[in-house]
């Protein structure tokens, strides 16, 4: 396990190579993980080897308070988990445009930083995720009080258990804990949406995909609205555990999209995606 400091947070960050590695500059990947019990395991599971054996450096991290990096008691803003992407791409002296890939409130942090640093972002791709609109802070909100009320209750845990086995049970206890030792539930939520004029600056290519049974595909008009370029597609009978519950769908999807992204830049020609 490799463990680095980053924005002051010992932070766990893991790397898949290419093997062999492609002629040519590497295209970097940067996989983030959604909040609760989301880890970099979702990505590690899914897509991040596909993504190495089509010729990415693969990048992804814990993000604070969640899996092994460290939990601080607070710091829980939308613009820390941003400040914590920028300080890792520092650290591991990432300074060509990257693919920034995003799980839920993961890909929220890509649009965000993709704000800040239009520049440094060859593309990004989300799933089941949207900028942070005001509604969309809303129904993270929301998704945070519920958890905050249901996770405490002891039967609750061994309902969770029972249906979905031990290890979402420890998830969840994971989850509670973070609730409960650090001020995520009020800081995230409570984090400033950005207006269209700021999310406009946002000009890479983006894809969008959403599971068609989860409320999130609903947002997907205002995306196309806010972000013309982007793509979205839509995964029918998936919820919002899209990214594990359906990987080939999703590999399917994203690699084809972004081999044409990568033929795009200079030199990146020697990747070889399915």
């Amino acid at each position: 396990m490799t463990v680095l400091q980053v924005n002051g947070l010992a932070t766990h960050v893991q790397q898949v190579r290419p093997v062999p590695p492609p002629e040519g500059p590497t295209p970097v990947a940067v996989l983030i993980h959604g909040t609760a019990t989301d880890s970099m395991a979702s990505w590690y599971l899914t897509l991040a080897k596909p993504l190495a054996e089509a010729g990415f450096q693969v990048v992804m991290y814990d993000l604070r308070g969640h899996g092994h990096s460290e939990r601080p008691p607070s710091g829980y803003r939308l613009d820390d988990f941003v400040d914590d992407l920028a300080a890792l791409l520092e650290t591991l002296a990432i300074t060509g445009p990257v693919y920034l890939l995003g799980n839920s409130l993961g890909g929220t942090i890509a649009f965000c930083y993709a704000v800040r640093h239009p520049q440094r972002v060859a593309a990004i791709v989300t799933i089941e995720s949207s900028p942070p609109t005001p509604e969309w802070m809303r129904r993270i909100g929301r998704r945070v009080a519920a958890l905050a009320a249901r996770l405490p209750n002891e039967d609750a845990l061994a309902e969770i258990g029972a249906e979905r086995g031990q290890g979402a049970q420890r998830r969840a206890e994971a989850v509670r804990d973070l609730l409960a030792t650090t001020t995520i539930a009020r800081e995230l939520p409570a984090s400033p949406p950005l207006d269209a004029a700021a999310i406009a600056r946002v000009t890479c290519p983006v894809l969008c995909l959403f599971g068609g049974d989860s409320a999130v595909s609903e947002l997907a008009p205002a995306v196309e609205a806010l972000l013309p370029q982007a793509r979205t597609a839509v995964v029918p009978g998936q919820g919002h555990g899209l990214l594990v519950r359906a990987p080939q769908a999703v590999r399917d999807l994203v690699l084809p999209w972004l081999r044409e992204q990568v033929q795009e830049q200079p030199g990146h020609h020697a990747v070889h995606l399915a």
